[in-house]
C-alpha cells in the first residue's frame, strides 16, 4: 500500500504537536506550563452554554443546512453591519466547523493545480499547507523587517502571471501585528488592479490593544466585495474554540460553491453548536469586554517580563494574543552540553529541561523566533517566564 503525493507533502501542525506533547508530559505528572495553543484559558459564556442546553432540550439534535442556521446567520449579518457598516446577504454566509475548514473550503473552490497564492510571513501554520493540499503554490512575502507589515513594493514584485489571489491576517497570528489603513487600502487597489481575490482572516479583530484600531478590508475598500472572503468566528473573542464554530462571508458567485463543497465535506456544522454561537452573539458581548481587558493585561504583563531577558528581541504585539520572539541570539549556544541549533531545538530543550512550551518559529516560516501566547493566567505567564528567563541566563 501506498500514501499519496498529496499526504507524503503535508506537514502536521507544529501548534498541535506542542501542545499534544506538553500534554503527554502533564499527564506524567510534570509541572508544565504551555504557551503553545491559540486558545483562551477563560470558559466560553453563560449565554452560549444555556443556548446549547435549551437546543438540545428542544432538539435541535439532527442534521442542519449544510451552510448553517438562518438564525446564526442572521446575525452574523447584523454583527458586520453594526460593527463594521458592511451589508451582507444571508445567503452570502457561511457556518463552518471552525474558521479553519472555511478557509480551506474557499481555497478548494478558487485554485487549480500550479495557482499561486501569496501569503505574507511569518504567517499561521496551515495556510501553506491548505494551498499545497488544493494543488496551488505559495508565494512568500518576507515582512520579518518591516515591522510585520508587508511592503507593498515587495508584494508588487512577487506577482506572476500565475498569482490568483492573497491572504491577509490581521490581527496577524503570530506576531501580534495590525495592518494599518494605507497598508490595506493599497493591497485592496493591487488585488483590483491584478484581478487578485482576498482571502481576509480577521478571527481576532475583537483582540487588539491601547490605541490601535482592527479595519475591516471591505469598509475601506467597498469595492473589493465581489473579490474578498471575510473570515471570522467565535472561537477566539469568545473562548469557544472547542465548539468549532466559524464563519465566512462571500461573494454571491462564490459561496453557493462553497456551502457545496461543504456539503460534502462535513454536511454542516454540529447543530448544538451553531446554538451556542447564537448565545455567543446574542448575548455575551459584556462577557468579549471582560476578556479583552485580561488579554490587555496580561499582554503588559508578558512584554514586561520579556523585556528583561537576554540573547532575545521582539515586537510589543497589537493584538491576537501571541509574542513572536526573535531568539536568533541562542543559536550556535549551548545550554548546558546542549547544542541550540535551531529553533526547533531551543523549543525541544526549553519544554524537557523547564517544563514550558512554545511553538518555534519554523513552524510560521520564520525560522530564528518562537511563539508565546499569553492566554494564560497572570499566575502561569509570571512562573512561566520566569523559567524562561532562567533557561535563557543559563544559556553560553
Amino acid at each position: 500500500m501506498k500514501l499519496s503525493q498529496r499526504a507524503l507533502r503535508m506537514e502536521p501542525s507544529a501548534t498541535l504537536a506542542v501542545v499534544g506533547k506538553a500534554k503527554k508530559l502533564k499527564a506524567e505528572g510534570k509541572p508544565v506550563i504551555s504557551f503553545g495553543a491559540g486558545e483562551p484559558d477563560f470558559n466560553s459564556p453563560a449565554a452560549a452554554l444555556a443556548y446549547a442546553k435549551e437546543a438540545m432540550e428542544r432538539g435541535e439534535t439532527h442534521y442542519t443546512i449544510a451552510t448553517g442556521i438562518p438564525k446564526l446567520k442572521e446575525l452574523v449579518v447584523d454583527y458586520y453591519k453594526n460593527r463594521f457598516n458592511i451589508e451582507t446577504k444571508p445567503e452570502q454566509v457561511i457556518i463552518g466547523a471552525g474558521a479553519k475548514p472555511l478557509i480551506y473550503e474557499a481555497l478548494a473552490c478558487l485554485l487549480d493545480p500550479g495557482d499561486e497564492v501569496l501569503v505574507f510571513s511569518p504567517a499561521w501554520v496551515s495556510y501553506v499547507e491548505q494551498i499545497r493540499l488544493c494543488e496551488g503554490k505559495e508565494v512568500i512575502v518576507e515582512t520579518s523587517d518591516t515591522d510585520f507589515i508587508p511592503s507593498i513594493e515587495r508584494v508588487k514584485q512577487a506577482i506572476t502571471d500565475k498569482t490568483v489571489g492573497m491572504i491577509i491576517n490581521t490581527p496577524n497570528n503570530p506576531t501580534g501585528a495590525v495592518y494599518d489603513k494605507k497598508t490595506l487600502a493599497e493591497l485592496a487597489e493591487l488585488a483590483k488592479e491584478k484581478d487578485l481575490w482576498i482571502i481576509y482572516d480577521e478571527i481576532y479583530e475583537r483582540l487588539v490593544y491601547e490605541n490601535e484600531t482592527h479595519h475591516c478590508i471591505l469598509s475601506l475598500v467597498p469595492e473589493i466585495e465581489d473579490r474578498t472572503i471575510l473570515i471570522n468566528g467565535v472561537s477566539k473573542a469568545f473562548a469557544m474554540t472547542g465548539w468549532r464554530i466559524g464563519y465566512g462571508i462571500a461573494p454571491t458567485w462564490l459561496a453557493p460553491k462553497m456551502g457545496a463543497f461543504q456539503g460534502h465535506l462535513t454536511s454542516n456544522p454540529c447543530s448544538i453548536a451553531q446554538w451556542a454561537a447564537v448565545g455567543a452573539l446574542e448575548k455575551a458581548e459584556d462577557d468579549v469586554v471582560k476578556m479583552h481587558k485580561a488579554f490587555s493585561e496580561r499582554r503588559k504583563l508578558i512584554v514586561e517580563l520579556l523585556s528583561t531577558m537576554p540573547h532575545i528581541s521582539f515586537t510589543a504585539p497589537k493584538g491576537a494574543f501571541y509574542v513572536f520572539v526573535n531568539i536568533k541570539g541562542t543559536l550556535g549556544k549551548k545550554h548546558g552540553n546542549d547544542l541550540i541549533d535551531t529553533d526547533i531545538t531551543f523549543c525541544t530543550q526549553l519544554l524537557e529541561k523547564k517544563y514550558v512550551a512554545a511553538v518555534p518559529g519554523t513552524a510560521f516560516l520564520a525560522p530564528g523566533h518562537i511563539r508565546l501566547g499569553y492566554a494564560n493566567s497572570a499566575e502561569e505567564i509570571t512562573e512561566g517566564m520566569n523559567r524562561l528567563k532562567s533557561f535563557l541566563e543559563e544559556i553560553k
